[in-house]
């Protein structure tokens, strides 16, 4: 079984509406040997907010060193997202184990007329593969109610209910107490439900068990908001019976508050977890499409507030917003209370009606109905892409965007701003039948079109009427476009696009005002294909430039404590910049394996008179550090870039770049120091890197970032083999997807033992690399070797050249 046939085959399960009781989920786990009996699982159950406080959690436990697994429903845009170890999604090699696995059970479940649910199948794959991984714990963000789910198959070590509106009543009970003791079921045997019910709804809680509360006041444990700090963060204040956390939310609200809260009081329940570890873990929780502000100029706010107590809530926090105009995107589900959502949203100057690409999509005509007392001007739009293309189009850079009402349509919204076209090397035949067959494409498909696909290639994700559509539309022009053999409704699938520039260029031109707004793809070609150039602002704008290292570290893994004296640093640094350097980078902590911790305060010690002395230098400074306060301390010495080789794991990084205005690398890093214990699973390393770091470079601009300033690093050697280092460097062109400048750093690094080099032999494949790495688009280059490598630079610029002239 391939692994489009397996997704195929997940799609086709029934999912019309949910099953009633666990029997079901325990036939299936039973039938694989109940993976699900060693994993400690935490279930978390509520109307609103279980996501949000079930990835919080997650985050929490993972910074307190444990490694966790998180099942969440729905997702946006792949169904591997609700089941992730650690960050990472579930490999497409389980997926497809799994489903050759479980087909023969559920063909006798479904002989004994018991048929298994979507929802009850992927519950299934989760558990196995936590119990596979053998994660520490599980977090099961609870389907409907609590007492018939089919996450309760498990035996939870932990629970908590957030809170109970009505909702499913047709399931759960007519009652908000009905539907409160339906919850309450997910308490764990010997310990206190955590909740932050309140009212009737606690108090059917407390019959069904003993509880610890959780509220902004008269509660076991106080949760609230403070200050907001920044348009995407705010402050909480956390106070438990004998501890409290002080720290910053990116996620909004008192109710989020009150939800990190609930994650706090969780985590102290499931393990001895230190309050920096919940403060960390709170930071760094990113939740897309809830209340997620993807723009300043015009504010632009993506969430899916799915029932009337969501749009009142998301109503308070847009009221802290200050605007003109408000303009709202909003679609939802058939079955929502359209009037009461209505009533609660903020009255919008426009209102752009949509419908997301699921057949639960509510009709126009009762969207109109619930909304036209509220706006005085409505207007349909086809298509979700289309709807957010039409409002923005409309909005004053001082006018509001607010795109709500179903995570369907924040999902289908949230594309123009994370898609991503993939440049592809298909210059033989070879590698165009790789590219087909990665974007599952038939393979005899594959093998009759890749003549056609030996040109300018590029892989992209779509919804399936946009990939249909612009499958049309470049092979009418004479280009080729194939389209992934994967049937998701309502997600993305692989595209891949072959053709000359003129034919990107007549593509680009078509599409713009396509009613399924595909403008945002539109630009996107056009930047691609242009060949306009810019003022340089950069040195790695007209050319790749060299990074040079300065390691002012005892240990280091090749040149530490060389460099540790001030006069030898600053000596160096003259030799590099008269060798070719155009950057130099300094270090004060080393990242190798085994390498010794310092604290914040002995690497500013290290950094900051070296940067001090050498600011006059006539090429720009970098700092390598992963800790915001080294960089803050080194950008106000004299620094001009910051070279984070964590990722923006310091959650206040992306705002001391943005503060200073300094452009900042950010590099995809499993680990930093460098685990050598740590192995990692790609199913392709070169596409998951570049998603990962989209996710990265998102964050980046949230914080105020442009991209030309958000430089990304693959980051060669960390969490990587030797193979997927070697990889990352042939196809680094793909990086230009990110639309940032590209870092390479591979100076002697141990990936070169793969060509029997020791580390006192690895400068000849060190520069072999840096010519492969400019050839293939590299910005800047980092390495110790100054001179060898700017000369190899300097060859393929001669190389490259189209106006030189033999000398005589």
């Amino acid at each position: 079984m391939e692994y489009h046939e397996a997704v195929n085959y997940l799609e086709s399960l029934d999912r019309s509406r949910p099953k009633l009781g666990t029997e079901t989920t325990a036939r299936m786990l039973s039938a694989l040997g109940d993976p699900h009996e060693k994993v400690d699982c935490v279930q978390i159950a509520g109307s609103n907010g279980k996501g949000s406080t079930a990835v919080m959690l997650e985050r929490v436990l993972r910074e307190a060193g444990l490694n966790v697994g998180l099942y969440t429903s729905p997702d946006l845009n792949d169904f591997r997202e609700r089941i992730r170890i650690n960050g990472g999604k579930v490999s497409k090699e389980r997926v497809r184990s799994f489903v050759e696995e479980i087909k023969p059970c559920l063909s006798r479940l479904r002989g004994d007329g018991d048929c298994p649910t979507y929802f009850e199948v992927l519950t299934v794959l989760a558990l196995q593969h936590f119990g596979s991984e053998d994660v520490d714990v599980a977090v099961l963000e609870v389907g409907i109610g609590g007492r018939h789910d089919a996450t309760s198959v498990v035996d939870p070590v932990a629970g908590a209910v957030t809170n109970v509106s009505l909702e499913h009543t047709d399931v759960l009970g007519e009652t908000i107490e009905e539907i409160a003791r339906d919850k309450a079921q997910v308490a764990p045997d010997g310990k206190q439900l955590v909740t932050s019910a309140n009212g009737e709804a606690l108090e059917a809680i407390r019959s069904e068990t003993e509880v610890v509360t959780v509220g902004e006041a008269e509660a076991d444990t106080i949760a609230r908001e403070g200050e907001m700090t920044s348009q995407v963060e705010t402050t909480v204040l956390i106070l438990g019976r004998e501890w409290n956390v002080e720290t910053n939310l990116p996620l909004l609200g008192q109710h989020q508050a009150t939800n990190a809260g609930v994650a706090a009081t969780l985590a102290r329940q499931v393990a001895k977890v230190e309050t920096s570890a919940i403060e960390l873990g709170l930071r760094s929780a990113h939740w897309p499409g809830r209340f997620e502000v993807m723009s300043t100029n015009p504010l632009v706010i993506l969430d899916g507030a799915h029932n009337p107590a969501a749009c009142e809530t998301l109503a308070d926090l847009v009221d802290r917003y200050e605007f003109d105009g408000l303009h709202l995107v909003f679609g939802a589900m058939k079955e929502k209370d359209h009037s009461r959502m209505a009533a609660e949203l903020p009255e919008s100057d426009v209102l752009h009606l949509c419908q997301p690409d699921v057949s639960r999509a509510a009709s126009f005509d009762t969207l109109t109905g619930a909304f036209e007392t509220y706006t005085a001007q409505i207007e349909r739009d086809k298509t979700v892409q289309m709807a957010v293309e039409r409002a923005l189009n409309s909005a004053d850079s001082d006018d509001c965007v607010l795109i709500t009402g179903s995570l369907y349509v924040v999902a289908e919204a949230r594309d123009r701003w994370t898609q991503r076209q993939i440049p592809k090397q298909a210059d033989t035949l070879d590698a165009a039948r790789s590219v087909l067959s990665e974007a599952y494409v038939q393979d005899g498909f594959a093998n009759r079109i890749a003549k056609d696909t030996v040109t300018n290639t590029f892989k992209i994700q779509l919804r399936k009427k946009q990939a249909e559509y612009l499958q049309q539309t470049m092979q009418s022009i004479g280009g080729t476009c194939v389209v992934s053999e994967i049937d998701s409704p309502g997600r993305h699938v692989s595209v891949v696009l072959s053709g000359t520039a003129t034919q990107y260029e007549r593509l680009a031109d078509t599409i713009q005002s396509s009613d399924l707004g595909l403008s945002y793809v539109s630009e996107r070609f056009r930047e691609i294909i242009s060949d306009s150039e810019e003022a340089d602002q950069y040195p790695w704008d007209a050319d790749t430039a060299v990074m040079g290292i300065l390691n002012v570290t005892p240990d280091s893994f090749y040149d530490g404590g060389r460099y540790a004296q001030m006069e030898d640093s600053v000596r160096r640094v003259r030799e590099m910049v008269s060798s070719g350097a155009d950057i130099v980078d300094v270090g004060g902590e080393s990242t190798r394996p085994g390498a010794d911790p310092i604290t914040v305060e002995e690497e500013i010690e290290r950094v900051v008179p070296v940067i001090e002395r050498i600011s006059g230098t006539d090429v720009p400074i970098s700092v390598d550090t992963r800790r915001a306060a080294v960089a803050d301390a080194a950008l106000e010495a004299g620094a001009d870039i910051i070279n984070d080789v964590s990722g923006l794991a310091d959650p206040d990084m992306r705002f001391v770049a943005a503060d200073h205005d300094a452009p900042v690398v950010v590099m995809h890093s499993v680990d930093a120091p460098v685990d050598p214990d740590r192995s990692t699973a790609y199913d392709d390393v070169v596409e998951d890197v570049i998603r990962e770091l989209g996710q990265r470079v998102l964050l980046a601009e949230q914080a105020g970032l442009d991209r030309d300033q958000i430089i990304v690093d693959p980051g060669l050697g960390f969490g990587k083999s030797a193979t997927e280092c070697f990889e990352l460097v042939d196809r680094l062109g793909e990086l230009r997807a990110l639309g940032c400048p590209i870092m390479v750093g591979h100076s002697r690094k141990s990936m070169f033992e793969r060509v029997d080099c020791s580390i006192d032999d690895r400068l000849p494949p060190t520069v072999a690399t840096t010519t492969m790495a400019a050839e293939r688009g590299a910005d800047i280059v980092r390495v110790h070797d100054v001179e060898e490598n700017a000369t190899a630079i300097r060859t393929v610029r001669e190389t490259n050249s189209t106006d030189r002239k033999e000398p005589y």
